[in-house]
């Protein structure tokens, strides 16, 4: 039996993650509980999954979460804040954490857990995208594994055992093209935040919904595929596959392509990242090509997705800029579901507070750095809107 602990248990990855253990119970144990602020879904997961310690994110929150399992016995140790979800983070015999914090914050935490010794199954992009030149050393030093478990990174990591080193090529990242992929370019200036949350493959949180949207989600791959697997970003392409069902594809030296096939379904690449290299045998739907019908393909519409080349960019130019990126993303994207700018202000923002950043960058960032670049870029996205017009900036690079 395999002790875990999830980071955003409360969340699509966590809950999702904990179906898994549901149905079985004898491959896997839940050691720690972290959510951001449903007090009532995780006292719920606290009473059927018994942790030994769970952490509310919203520190105001904890006596809500202490009246709500008062009765229960056992009791766990319960802690709020950052300091308890990075306490669960390194918290007793773990093997595996689960990051499916959304954003920057499941930063701090999962290199908690690295530094703990603990494997970390990571559905959290962001701990890369920004923290690559930091988390990167921690892993070797600390010999613990980093097994992707969002759809596209597993597959390419399930089609690469067995290649020889140097054997790889070329990585084909395959992108569903989100809610708007049939619409004109012309009609997104028009687009609602209902619009932009029908995703028409996955269910998925709001945010990463909404990366889909812009296709930004992409992007950000890119850059944790090139930390993951250290490939060049020209080794890196984008394709659309509007059904899903190839997760991404390899090409190797001889032009052998290799591909990850399967449902739309975030278990089989969480259980993939739990049981690894183990194959624990499930009752789930298996993929039926002929129901599947046609596979498709086409090429990303860049002048749509201007969000995409903004990540290429930020990626090659390296240093402390992909913590940037993903800050003004973070932030745009907030603004954009509480309706306080347009869709399309999303990559313009992005971008403006890039290149504002440019002189400023960091190539060797220390953590520190890292952590201070993306409080500025939030800052600066959110001064930009409310002067109602995003090409006016009233901060001060650091």
């Amino acid at each position: 039996m395999k002790a875990i602990s999830i980071l955003g248990s409360t969340g699509s990855i966590g809950t999702q993650t904990l179906d898994i253990v549901t149905q079985y119970p004898d491959e896997f144990q839940v050691v720690g509980l972290a959510a951001h602020s449903n007090v009532v879904l995780l006292a719920q997961q606290i009473r059927q999954f018994q942790p030994a310690i769970a952490a509310i994110g919203e520190a105001q929150k904890l006596p809500e979460l202490q009246a709500a399992i008062a009765d229960f016995d056992p009791q766990p140790i319960l802690l709020a804040g950052e300091a308890g979800v990075i306490e669960v983070a390194r918290y007793g015999n773990a093997e595996v954490v689960v990051t499916g914090i959304v954003g920057c914050a499941g930063l701090l935490p999962t290199i908690a857990a690295i530094k703990a010794g603990k494997d970390i199954a990571l559905a959290n992009k962001e701990t890369l995208i920004a923290g690559g030149p930091v988390v990167l050393p921690l892993v070797q030093k600390h010999g613990i594994k980093l097994l992707p478990a969002d759809s596209e990174h597993s597959a390419i990591f399930q089609c690469l055992q067995g290649v020889p080193n140097g054997g790889l090529r070329r990585i084909l990242l395959t992108a569903s093209g989100g809610a708007f992929r049939d619409w004109p370019v012309e009609k997104l200036s028009k687009v609602t935040v209902s619009d932009a949350l029908k995703h028409p493959n996955w269910s998925m949180g709001r945010k990463i919904t909404i990366d889909s949207a812009t296709l930004m989600n992409k992007g950000l791959e890119v850059i944790e595929a090139h930390w993951l697997f250290g490939v060049d970003y020209d080794q890196i392409e984008i394709v659309i596959h509007p059904q899903s069902i190839i997760h991404s594809l390899i090409e190797l030296q001889d032009t052998s392509v290799l591909a990850q096939l399967g449902w739309p379904d975030m278990r089989l690449p969480l259980l993939y990242a739990l049981s690894c290299p183990e194959r624990i045998s499930t009752d789930w739907q298996p993929l039926d090509l002929v129901k599947a019908g046609e596979l498709t393909f086409r090429a990303p519409d860049h002048q749509k997705y201007p969000c995409m080349q903004l990540a290429y960019a930020a990626g090659r130019t390296g240093g402390s800029m992909p913590a940037v990126l993903n800050a003004a993303n973070e932030q745009a994207v907030a603004l954009f579901l509480e309706e306080r700018i347009e869709f399309l202000d999303i990559p313009r923002l992005i971008e403006q507070t890039c290149d504002r950043y440019q002189t400023h960058n960091h190539s060797t960032p220390s953590l520190e750095d890292i952590i201070a670049a993306d409080q500025w870029a939030r800052q600066e996205v959110i001064a930009a809107s409310r002067v109602g017009a995003v090409l006016t900036f009233q901060t001060s690079p650091l």
